[in-house]
């Protein structure tokens, strides 16, 4: 079932306060998650944007990566904290979280513009600390292709996610498998049966999202899933994510609970979410 959650959400929303909830409605986030975002096509940017609809509804987050990440600008996260010590990221979280609301965190600058994250196990730690209502996690990396596939022991996601959220960019239909336009290209071959330099399709696009190998790997039994789908906003994008959605439903995956369809570097970052049947 597809129906938009996007419009009264935006409309209303908007006029009373200048912001809107969209991406908070859309992935249906409860009073306390922790969420990991893995996949590939746009991580970094729901991350950061997810963070500044947190914080206009007032709530306190963290932000962090298990694996790399871009340096934030002040404009994404307001308060950015490096630390090679697990005591003194937790010390800094607790003296300036109520003062920023959000904070990133990382381990070390490991070239320029660009940060070394924290260990799955401290993940675990800094939530127990109950500092943050929001714990939002960057899991998997992708060396910004708009389609990957993990190896052996990717995704980093902590065993205390509440909520895992896979992307992958619907300009990756048509790509040829080649490692230049899609990440670990040669696994990708492997799980969805395209030959190498043959195009990524719809359907391997379904596959990835659906096999015990693929984008999902690793996520805990206990979590939620949600399928974001981003770039709906290229040529023909909302057909091709609409095609995928209907592929990824029909499989009837037990975790997957919603699929997302969106456009994160525009307004509104959703334009529709997709629903299991029974929760229509």
């Amino acid at each position: 079932t597809i129906r938009s959650i996007v419009e009264g959400s935006v409309r209303g929303e908007k006029e009373k306060t200048g912001h809107s909830a969209v991406l908070i409605d859309s992935l249906g986030l409860g009073r306390r998650e922790m969420i990991s975002l893995v996949g590939a096509g746009g991580k970094t940017t729901l991350m950061f944007r997810l963070a500044k609809e947190l914080i206009h509804e007032g709530k306190k987050v963290i932000t962090t990566t298990t694996t790399k990440i871009l340096e934030p600008s002040s404009e994404e996260s307001p308060c950015l904290f490096i630390g090679s010590e697990n005591e003194k990221i937790k010390e800094f979280v607790k003296k300036h979280l109520c003062r920023y609301q959000h904070v990133t965190v990382a381990q070390e600058r490991v070239e320029p513009k660009k940060l070394k994250g924290i260990s799955s196990d401290f993940v675990t730690e800094l939530w127990n600390l109950r500092l943050s209502q929001y714990l939002i996690v960057e899991a998997d990396g992708a060396a910004g292709h708009p389609v990957k596939a993990p190896r052996l022991g990717e995704p980093v996601i902590s065993p205390s996610t509440t909520l895992v959220v896979a992307l992958l960019g619907v300009d990756g239909v048509g790509l040829e498998l080649r490692e230049e336009n899609i990440f670990r290209a040669e696994l990708v071959s492997r799980l969805t049966g395209i030959p190498l330099g043959g195009r990524m399709t719809d359907e391997g696009m379904g596959m990835l999202i659906t096999h015990p190998h693929g984008i999902f790997r690793g996520a805990p039994a206990s979590s939620r899933v949600v399928v974001f789908l981003n770039k709906v906003d290229i040529p023909h994008g909302m057909e091709k994510a609409k095609k995928i959605a209907k592929k990824v439903l029909a499989q009837g995956h037990c975790q997957i609970e919603r699929i997302v369809l969106g456009q994160l570097k525009k307004d509104p970052p959703v334009v529709e979410v997709c629903f299991r049947d029974h929760q229509s």
